[in-house]
């Protein structure tokens, strides 16, 4: 059966869009340490890279073993802040590949819109977006459920199965898969190619291949 073209490809945004996950990682092990639950920055890339909100928390607190408080990350953003405004860049090669695409594009990450939008104005990449950005906190679950790419497929007026997902996180691949999309797993950051690897996923390792690959997964 030829595939069908794709019509709609949607980004993760930190990773895949804007080179971030090096930074966070590193604020994570300095707010895990403060916390009294200390995790190596390999376990963290493992367990939480693509990660929603609530397998972060869940993580920290049965390694603590009591509860956190509802809010207690807020007390935290100014560390990603301070971080991002130093040292985020864009993804190499990303408006590149932008460039190369036909299909419409978005972006659907499980950070907040206030972060994905701070992200995009700091990277220069606001205007290529502009309202097309959807976050897990539109929809009931984030990563690895399928609602958040639901929820843009939806709202751009596209079927799943002629959706591309592009991610860095196992958790992402396994919503894209979830949601009845094309997965594209993109190696070249922090998550090894064989974590994405698996049946219906085309691993990469130049995001400026990106366009190229997507005519080749539709046979063009």
């Amino acid at each position: 059966m030829t595939p069908l073209p794709v019509e709609l490809v949607i980004f993760d945004c930190d990773g895949v869009l804007v080179d971030s996950e090096r930074i966070c990682v590193k604020v994570d092990a300095m707010i895990m340490a403060d916390l009294g639950c200390a995790f190596t920055e390999a376990e963290i890339v493992e367990r939480f890279v693509g990660s929603s909100t609530e397998v972060y928390t869940a993580a920290v607190e049965e390694r603590l073993g009591r509860r956190l408080e509802k809010d207690w990350q807020q007390r935290y953003e100014h560390l990603y802040q301070e971080a991002f405004a130093a040292e985020l860049t864009a993804v190499d090669g990303i408006t590149e590949a932008l460039d190369g695409l036909t299909a419409p594009f978005c972006v659907a990450s499980n950070g907040d819109h206030a972060g994905i939008r701070h992200s995009l104005a700091l990277t220069a990449l606001s205007e290529r977006f502009e309202d097309r950005i959807f976050s897990a906190t539109d929809v009931p679950r984030g990563k690895p459920a399928p609602d958040l790419f639901q929820h843009a497929a939806r709202s751009m007026g596209v079927a799943p199965d002629r959706c591309a997902v592009v991610e860095d996180s196992a958790y992402g691949i396994q919503a894209a898969h979830a949601a009845g999309m094309r997965a594209f797993g993109y190696c070249g950051g922090l998550t090894q190619a064989a974590r994405l690897a698996g049946q219906g996923t085309v691993v990469f390792d130049d995001m400026r291949a990106l366009p190229s690959l997507l005519e080749a997964a539709v046979g063009g």
